[in-house]
């Protein structure tokens, strides 16, 4: 290592310092990273989800589920695949809940946060598919936000380059880069690669990719996020042959390698056996839809909802196809629900259009028939027998 860079044509400068103290409180660059991810993540999935039907303020019910249970489930697969820092000779099993020290798995995190995710769908009413194909585009940015928190902490690079984009590296601990006698940060020799870099640009791509090929193909059913996972693992299975940073191996490779293979193929599988249209959502209980916005439900004012005593909320939401949702926000007229129709098909007493004494039922109650009790114009006639319409 020297206190100095050698002479380069060019190179990616690493940030010395990871951790800001606002007083007692420690400031870091990779947990600000992660929550300007999530922001992000958040703000896609809203629009999209909007424009599928879902109320303004619904991704905010999911996060709360999702984000905790993202990061539970990225340091359980953490620990899970790093036993050795916490189980055994010299290790502390009480680390394993000192997240601030570092060790989370995007695997886990995808994992966990998909189980908050559709915990919280069940409770909104939500299909869970809907949910993940919102969330497509905005987690790979995330993802991409997130891996400058590696820049700063000085993790996570390649073997050495001499490419103009090599990254300069500082020897770090606690956050701070270590320096030499005269005040200077201490470098590592050489240039690296940044793969933390190259992920986040994939990233980038990834989202570019799964927003146009929803846009044209209109996926549903949860195969936009399908498509993120396997755009994500093809990325990550090239890139983390490329790591040099410690790592437990099966065969010789990297077990992130493993995992991206495997996951892609189930990805792979699912993309290509699940078939569908896209679902579009009409809430149940909520407000009409406001008739002058035309591809976002987003128009309503939660606040004169609130005002006027309505529910800030739908109680649910009924699944329709993109015709009648397109209807719905035109004229504010929701389709026939289907499971009414068949409660109406249903006979739960005497037959439609006769009175309880069997007679034809007289009136403008006789569906189906006239008000004198004959048949109806072009329909069934009222005073049909009851063995008739039972059969």
């Amino acid at each position: 290592m020297s206190s100095a860079s050698p002479t380069y044509l060019a190179a990616i400068p690493s940030p010395s310092t990871a951790v800001w103290h606002l007083g007692p409180i420690p400031l870091r660059a990779y947990a600000l990273c992660i929550i300007a991810g999530i922001v992000v993540a958040c703000w896609v999935t809203d629009r999209r989800l909007r424009q599928r039907g879902v109320a303004p303020g619904a991704v905010l019910d999911i996060a709360l589920w999702a984000v905790p249970a993202g990061i539970i489930g990225a340091r359980i697969y953490h620990v899970i695949t790093s036993p050795e820092k916490y189980f055994g000779t010299g290790a502390d099993p009480i680390k394993i809940f000192f997240i601030h020290e570092g060790g989370l798995g995007i695997w886990g995190a995808v994992a966990g946060g998909a189980v908050g995710a559709w915990l919280a769908a069940r409770q909104l009413g939500i299909p869970f598919a809907v949910v993940a194909d919102a969330l497509a585009p905005g987690l790979p940015l995330a993802q991409a936000i997130g891996r400058l928190g590696n820049w700063f902490n000085n993790e996570l690079y390649g073997g050495r380059t001499n490419l103009p984009w090599g990254l300069e590296i500082h020897r770090m601990e606690g956050g701070q880069a270590l320096r030499d006698e005269s005040g200077r940060p201490i470098l590592e020799e050489g240039l690296y690669h940044p793969t933390f870099a190259y992920e986040a640009l994939w990233n980038v791509g990834v989202a570019a990719l799964v927003f146009f090929v929803d846009r044209r193909l209109r996926l549903g059913r949860g195969r936009a996020f399908a498509l993120y996972v396997m755009g994500y693992t093809v990325g990550r299975f090239w890139i983390e042959l490329m790591r040099t940073d410690e790592a437990n191996t099966i065969l010789g490779v990297r077990l992130n390698v493993w995992t991206a293979g495997l996951v892609f193929l189930g990805a792979l599988i699912y993309f290509l056996r699940v078939r569908g249209p896209r679902d579009y959502l009409i809430p149940i209980g909520g407000p009409a839809a406001d008739t002058a916005a035309t591809s976002d439900v987003s128009q309503v004012d939660l606040a004169a909802r609130q005002a006027s005593g309505q529910p800030a909320a739908p109680e649910g939401y009924r699944v329709v196809s993109e015709e009648q949702f397109r209807h719905w926000q035109e004229t504010g007229e929701a389709p026939p629900d289907p499971t009414d129709a068949a409660s109406a098909a249903t006979p739960s007493g005497p037959a439609t259009g006769e009175s309880v004494t069997g007679e034809p039922a007289t009136g403008d109650s006789a569906t189906g028939g006239s008000v004198t009790g004959e048949p109806a114009d072009g329909g069934a006639a009222a005073s049909a027998r009851p063995a008739d319409r039972d059969s």
